[in-house]
């Protein structure tokens, strides 16, 4: 992912999560204490020695090595998703970031249909999956950006 890509996941899952410098019980689908930009506090616990209010740069800091295992499980599972152009891109990042690895690899048919380039059929498998109705107009926007190739705008991101 260039770094243009990368800085529009980081804008849109930034919008997406929303941005936390305490701890909060995220309680969407599986209770679990979060903080910064989604980052799931007990599967992977705090550098030794922060303590809250987070800064800025260490939500920074958490978002960029909760990207790389997200890259890392990605390329893992689905070497294929480099291949799709960057808007589908982020949009499969932002799933497997929301959702994680494990409950996105089975979206088998969604995937599938990524996989060959048959983005109208991945939209529609994703619409209708529980995710779709959890996740709200996050979820919309994805579908939307999947099916189109254009990834709606919203405020603060560019």
């Amino acid at each position: 992912m260039d770094s243009t890509n990368l800085a529009l996941l980081e804008a849109e899952l930034r919008r997406d999560e929303d941005v936390r410098y305490v701890p909060y019980l995220d309680t969407s689908a599986v209770p679990k204490r979060t903080v910064g930009v989604g980052h799931n506090m007990d599967a992977s616990p705090l550098p030794a020695g922060w303590v809250f209010p987070l800064t800025d740069a260490q939500v920074t800091q958490l978002l960029g090595m909760d990207l790389q295992a997200t890259f890392s499980a990605l390329d893992r599972n689905l070497p294929w998703w480099h291949q799709m152009d960057p808007v589908r891109q982020r949009v499969i990042c932002n799933c497997c970031f929301n959702m994680g690895i494990g409950t996105l690899l089975t979206f088998h048919n969604t995937l599938g249909a990524m996989q060959r380039g048959a983005y109208a059929v991945a939209a529609a498998g994703l619409k209708a999956s529980k995710w779709y109705g959890q996740v709200g107009a996050r979820a919309q926007r994805l579908c939307r950006a999947m099916e189109t190739g254009v990834m709606p705008v919203a405020a603060g991101v560019a």
